[in-house]
């Protein structure tokens, strides 16, 4: 996958500078630290940059020939999708509480007739528990967050993108979907995984023992 015209610019600037806080390349792009947040951690992720404590951002020489760099190109969604949670829209905010723990998971994926409609993690729950709600009779597609507003990947995306919008989306997991339609012809999505942090991390560590 090629790299964004912002984080080309991001090396040049590193490159020049270096050693350069994320505070000064924020201030030549012109933008917020929070905005570059996603592009720096991903080009230290891939290992274009170093990240050094109290020093700040230097160009590595590997660059863009390193071998974890190009793997994570390559490397396919489907390669590494793990098995999602699901449950029904009408399930219980307490029996998806349930399941969310028994699973050992941070967000549930919510369908309807088999296609995807939603999404609620932990924090959705806590907001929920502290209220008056009764969550043994309010259904989960209640406090979920809808479709089109949940971000996806498929099969055939790299790995590179499921976490590039992890990142950029700040959320723990992100279901893998198929586009399929509907009896009445309209476009839905089946859910056939997730990419999570969790999952992310063990790719890397496999990388790293290469």
């Amino acid at each position: 996958m090629k790299l964004t015209r912002r984080q080309e610019e991001i090396i040049d600037i590193v490159k020049k500078y270096q050693p350069i806080t994320s505070e000064q390349i924020a201030e030549k792009l012109g933008l917020t630290r929070a905005a570059l947040r996603p592009d720096l951690t991903i080009l230290t992720m891939t290992g274009i940059l170093e990240a050094r404590p109290k020093v700040g951002y230097v160009y590595s020489k590997k660059g863009e020939d390193t071998f974890k760099y190009r793997s994570i190109k390559e490397i396919r969604v489907s390669e590494i999708k793990s098995k999602p949670t699901v449950v029904s829209e009408n399930t219980s905010i307490y029996d998806a509480i349930i399941q969310l723990f028994i699973n050992d998971t941070g967000t549930l994926f919510v369908e309807n007739k088999g296609f995807l409609t939603g999404a609620v993690s932990r924090k959705d729950f806590l907001k929920v528990t502290l209220g008056n709600t009764d969550i043994h009779k309010v259904p989960v597609g209640i406090i979920m967050t809808r479709m089109p507003n949940i971000i996806t990947v498929t099969d055939d995306d790299s790995v590179y993108e499921a976490a590039r919008k992890i990142i950029e989306h700040e959320v723990d997991s992100i279901p893998v979907v198929e586009k399929v339609k509907n009896e009445d012809g309209k476009e839905m999505f089946k859910i056939t995984g997730k990419v999570s942090k969790t999952t992310i991390t063990k790719l890397f560590v496999e990388l790293g023992k290469d």
